[in-house]
Order: structure tokens, then C-alpha cells, then sequence
């Protein structure tokens, strides 16, 4: 389960509001690549934003840096991460 769309969207623009991108949440697909010149570019400091802002809209919490790494390749893979903790055990 990768989450709703509306997740995603919201991710997309919590995204450009706490990176201050200067693309609109419009223009990221669901699948590009957070970092790399492949996808949008993101660095070592936003990777670390995106942990702060996962954890503080969803209660996320991304205990490692192998876990980031799998965890923010892209918006479908940070809300698959989102959607797993609120599905029941």
C-alpha cells in the first residue's frame, strides 16, 4: 500500500513549505528521486528536515540512516512509511 493521494499531496506540500522549494507541490511526482541530479536535488541538510518534518506531522520516526535512505527516495516511499505505521498490527 503506497497511501492515499491526498497523503501524498499533503507530503508534496509539506514538502515545499518546509524545504522552501521553489517548484510548486504540483510539478514532484510521486515517484521521482528526492536526491540526486536524477531527481530534485536534495541534500544531507533537507534529508534531515524531512526526518523533523515526517515526525512531526505523522509521528514518524526514523530511528537510522539505513532506514532514512530507504524511507525518503521519494514521496511514494515516505508515505508507504506513514501509511504502514497507522495500518494496525
Amino acid at each position: 500500500m503506497s497511501g492515499s493521494p491526498e497523503l501524498h499531496q499533503r507530503l508534496k506540500d509539506l514538502m515545499v513549505e518546509s524545504l522552501m522549494l521553489q517548484i510548486p507541490a504540483t510539478d514532484i511526482g510521486d515517484d521521482t528521486a528526492l536526491f540526486g541530479l536524477e531527481g530534485l536535488g536534495l541534500d544531507s541538510v533537507d534529508a534531515l528536515q524531512l526526518v523533523v518534518m515526517l515526525d512531526k506531522h505523522f509521528g514518524l520516526k526514523v530511528p537510522d540512516p539505513d532506514t532514512a535512505r530507504e524511507i525518503l527516495r521519494s514521496v511514494r516511499t515516505m508515505a508507504e512509511a506513514v501509511a504502514a505505521k497507522d495500518r494496525p498490527a
